[in-house]
């Protein structure tokens, strides 16, 4: 049996997710994703924050237009809101300075602090290790399981169907229309999305398409336990300016990342020990905090193209190819507006 639809979207992370919301509402989808639950490899592993002064110029748009849409979700599949207070202190060393100073001449919205103030904040910062610090208040934590499932429910409700564990193995565009071999059976559709993040040069590969020349790169996370775990759900992420390191309280424990982007192929990533302990020794290093325990620790993947700005539109030699790949470590904050501008573009 083939089953024929308008849009075929393959990956059912953040990015197929939210474009098969938008696209479900006047088109058949289908979306299908090679592991056996959605959003595996990268979208599944996050500890997203929504930074307006993240990213370089694009994504920053992408940051603002998301912003008011993260207000306006429906309320029927995002009964809560996916955004939470939580902040980001940004704080320099000696070495970061020139990177900090970069920073804060490129952000309006960031308060400068002195150590002392800081450390006010964030007890465990070292005010001797620390030169400069500044308080963005609106950085806000973000719940990436609830954007993603709400996406997907939406999706469903909208008629779109989502199907796990179906490797794309074959492809082929006849009489325009894609024809498209899985191991779960065969589709047809005019317009193909490649969402399949780390995997999409890949999967560009079996539609003829030429890759973009997309890196994964790997992100390391550690859970420690809180040194006050009474107060500390309450601070905001403390993160190096040379971004060599962070900090994110999540309730008992902290969330600490070496921030790693260590160019890895497509897998099911592992953590490196050498690189965690490294990112553990910088944490330390600016903080009375000692490392003693290391409660879990896992690794995703964060996919780049070479300007680290999104993949977004259609191939120009392939007919009904469109990408949606690239969205780096700005994926979950930026994917409100890139989904729907990738939408309105299919």
């Amino acid at each position: 049996m083939v089953r024929q639809v308008d849009v075929l979207v393959i990956g059912a992370g953040i990015a197929g997710a939210g474009i098969s919301a938008q696209l479900a509402q006047s088109n058949s989808v289908v979306v299908l994703d090679m592991e056996a639950r959605p959003g595996y490899h990268s979208t599944g592993r996050s500890a997203a924050m929504f930074a307006m002064n993240y990213g370089n110029d694009a994504i920053k748009k992408l940051n603002k237009a998301s912003w008011d849409m993260f207000q306006d979700l429906p309320v029927e599949f995002f009964p809560n809101s996916v955004l939470s207070n939580r902040g980001v202190l940004h704080v320099a060393s000696q070495s970061s300075k020139a990177e900090f100073d970069e920073l804060m001449a490129g952000a309006d919205d960031i308060d400068p602090l002195t150590p002392e103030e800081a450390a006010q904040i964030v007890p465990i910062l070292d005010v001797s290790k620390c030169v400069a610090a500044g308080l963005e208040r609106e950085a806000k934590d973000l719940d990436v399981a609830a954007l993603h499932y709400g996406w997907l429910k939406q999706a469903k409700k909208l008629g779109a169907q989502v199907i796990c564990d179906a490797q794309v193995s074959d492809a082929n565009y006849v009489d325009g229309m894609w024809h498209v071999e899985t191991v779960k059976g065969q589709f047809q559709a005019k317009t193909v999305v490649n969402a399949a993040g780390a995997w999409a040069d890949e999967i560009a590969i079996i539609f003829r398409a030429p890759p973009v020349g997309l890196k994964s790169k790997r992100r390391t996370i550690a859970t420690l336990p809180s040194s006050h775990p009474d107060v500390s759900h309450g601070w905001p992420m403390l993160l190096s300016a040379s971004e060599d390191w962070y900090m994110k309280p999540d309730a008992g424990s902290f969330l600490v990342s070496p921030a790693d982007e260590d160019i890895v192929p497509p897998h099911d990533v592992f953590v490196d020990d050498m690189v965690l302990a490294e990112g553990l020794f910088r944490f330390s290093e600016a903080t009375t905090y000692d490392v003693t325990r290391v409660d879990s620790s896992w690794a995703g993947l964060r996919v780049f193209a070479s300007d680290k700005t999104p993949v977004c539109g259609f191939a120009k030699s392939v007919e009904g190819f469109f990408w949606l790949a690239g969205q780096g470590g700005y994926g979950i904050q930026t994917a409100p507006a890139l989904s729907l501008l990738a939408a309105r573009m299919v």
